[in-house]
C-alpha cells in the first residue's frame, strides 16, 4: 500500500491563508465606515408596570395580630 505523501502539505496550507488573508482585506476594504459616528441621544420612555401602580407589603405570619 503506498504511502501517503505529506511534503506539500504545508506549502498549500500556507498558501490557502494568504490567499484568504488577501479575500478578506479585499472584502473589508470595500465597506464605507464612518469617520466620525455622532451619538443619537434618544430619549427613554418609563413603562408603568402593574406592580408599580400598586402599593404593596408583605406581612410575615408571625406579625399578624392574633
Amino acid at each position: 500500500m503506498p504511502q501517503l505523501d505529506t511534503s506539500t502539505w504545508l506549502m498549500m496550507i500556507m498558501s490557502m491563508f494568504l490567499a484568504l488573508f488577501i479575500i478578506f482585506q479585499l472584502k473589508i476594504s470595500k465597506h464605507n465606515f464612518h469617520f466620525n459616528p455622532e451619538l443619537m441621544l434618544t430619549k427613554t420612555q418609563k413603562q408603568n408596570t402593574p406592580w408599580e401602580t400598586k402599593w404593596t407589603k408583605i406581612y410575615l405570619p408571625l406579625l399578624l395580630p392574633q
